[in-house]
């Protein structure tokens, strides 16, 4: 495990990533274990729906989507996550170009994904309440599983 490289010295010699993605939080496009993202070297300033590669300042890379943007700093949230968090320009190290799912690929230029996007992003006040409502919703059957029945 000590020999393998970062994310981020791979980008810089490299200028591209391509990794299996692990993690829930950028359901339903990513599935964990399954589907393959094509990681680019960041060349300009990202912008509203990129879904980006960063470094948080504890060393960990994750792949969220950025949802807002102004003056260096994004607001940027998993697909499937409630809550964001605010990111600096410079942690950003890449931006997802293409996935490759059950062997065909799929670019972010291509219709179909930037459709996936605008339905799902747009929505995202909407979606954050039903996300809120079915965590309260799963609570509440436990807590009666645990009490009442059981």
């Amino acid at each position: 495990m000590e020999n393998e490289k970062s994310f981020a010295s791979v980008l810089k010699e490299t200028g591209i990533l391509v990794y299996t993605t692990r993690g829930v939080s950028m359901r339903p496009l990513l599935r964990q274990g399954k589907d393959v993202v094509v990681i680019e070297k960041k060349k300009e300033h990202c912008k509203k729906y990129d879904a980006v590669l960063f470094q948080r300042r504890n060393g960990q890379y994750v792949l969220h989507r950025i949802l807002k943007g102004k003056n260096g700093k994004y607001w940027i949230v998993g697909d499937n996550c409630i809550s964001g968090e605010t990111v600096d320009e410079n942690q950003i190290i890449g931006v997802m170009t293409s996935v490759k799912r059950n062997g065909k690929t799929i670019k972010v230029t291509d219709w179909p994904y930037k459709l996936y996007v605008h339905l799902w992003c747009d929505v995202y006040p909407i979606r954050f309440l039903m996300l809120r409502a079915r965590a309260f919703a799963y609570r509440c059957y436990r807590f009666l599983r645990r009490r009442v029945f059981g």
